[in-house]
């Protein structure tokens, strides 16, 4: 008897959801895509031809998907906008769930995910922050929890995007939140990981500037931004987001601490292929994000699989998804505001008095 597959739903079909499709269905041995869905007739032409040959069942309504006997598992990855609702009705259906980052663009409509799933403590629901499965990060957390580098004290980080001419970010900003919630948020959770998830916030303050898209404006958001958060156990954690990058893709983190410093990537390289010209020598950069994190998104598979099938805690808690919305969402208001934002050490707004 062959052992039992975790069978797996995927919803959402477009870039993100075609990867994470093929990761299921190709290269996470213990699971098995079963079916997927999107209301996009491009999409499905698209899965007709790539899923359907290998027994995917293709619905264009993700309520029928559910229905679907013997489906284990749903992972979502279409609009940001319909994260939560799809999360929630795949708990509802008694599915496990793992949700592309974020959860949502809201603080409270994240935390109705988190309540939906503490009443199904059976289920495993998880966000996909992709860089808490890539093997440099991790070596990089191990090192600074065995005391390497000391108390990390500053952490830096950035995403950043190659740039796009076509305008894809000025239409895509008036659901993604905004620079520092689509952006940053990876960047917000690996505070969070590296800080611990007890770290509490003290204040966010943020600035930024439409560099090349000046029609961001239109939707309250930029194509540069930095952002500051002050932590009150006197760490802080800025953050760098762009979408102007001309080389590539630049994903890169600094963990400075009392004894030393850890970094990773710093140097972006496509693999250890140098290129010695007349002009001096150089290295290609990954295009995009993917190409980065490839092996970190099969990874996140796999573990999520594996947690599913063998009852074991998962790699992250789904509470950390709404505590980096609540900080990108504060960030992105400071950044429209121009004013910084506090909070007490419960992590409620306060207001504070200026002279």
């Amino acid at each position: 008897m062959s052992p039992a597959k975790l069978k797996v739903g995927c919803a959402g079909l477009g870039r993100m959801g075609k990867r994470h499709a093929l990761h299921f269905l190709e290269r996470t041995p213990r699971a098995e895509l079963v079916a997927a869905t999107s209301p996009d007739e491009e999409e499905l032409r698209w899965a007709k031809e790539h899923l359907e040959p290998f027994g995917v069942k293709l619905y264009k309504d993700y309520d029928e998907m559910l229905k679907q006997e013997g489906l284990q598992a749903v992972v979502i990855a279409s609009a940001t906008a319909v994260h939560a609702e799809q999360a929630i009705k795949a708990i509802e259906a008694d599915k496990h769930v793992l949700c592309e980052k974020p959860i949502s663009t809201n603080v409270e409509i994240s935390q109705s995910v988190v309540d939906a799933a503490a009443k199904k403590p059976h289920l495993k629901v998880m966000c996909g922050f992709s860089r808490r499965f890539d093997a440099s990060y991790r070596d990089a957390f191990e090192k600074m929890q065995s005391g390497l580098i000391g108390r990390p004290s500053v952490f830096r980080s950035q995403t950043c995007d190659k740039l796009d001419p076509t305008g894809f970010f000025v239409a895509y900003a008036e659901f993604s939140g905004g620079i520092f919630v689509d952006c940053s948020i990876h960047d917000i959770d690996l505070a969070l990981w590296f800080f611990g998830q007890d770290a509490k916030i003290k204040s966010v303050s943020a600035v930024g500037i439409t560099a090349v898209q000046p029609d961001l404006r239109k939707h309250n958001d930029r194509d540069n931004a930095v952002g500051l958060v002050e932590f009150y156990d006197g760490q802080i954690a800025y953050f760098y987001a762009s979408r102007m990058m001309a080389a590539g893709q630049e994903d890169s983190t600094e963990i400075i601490g009392t004894q030393g410093k850890l970094t990773v990537n710093t140097q972006p390289a496509s693999n250890l292929v140098n290129i010695y010209e007349p002009t001096g020598i150089r290295r290609e950069i990954p295009q995009h994000y993917y190409d980065r994190f490839e092996h970190a998104f099969v990874t996140e598979a796999n573990e999520f699989t594996t947690a599913c099938l063998d009852n074991t805690p998962l790699p992250l808690d789904l509470n950390a998804a709404v505590r980096a919305v609540k900080i990108g969402c504060a960030l992105q208001e400071s950044l429209i505001s121009g004013k910084k934002i506090f909070f007490d050490e419960a992590g409620n707004r306060v207001e504070r008095a200026t002279l």
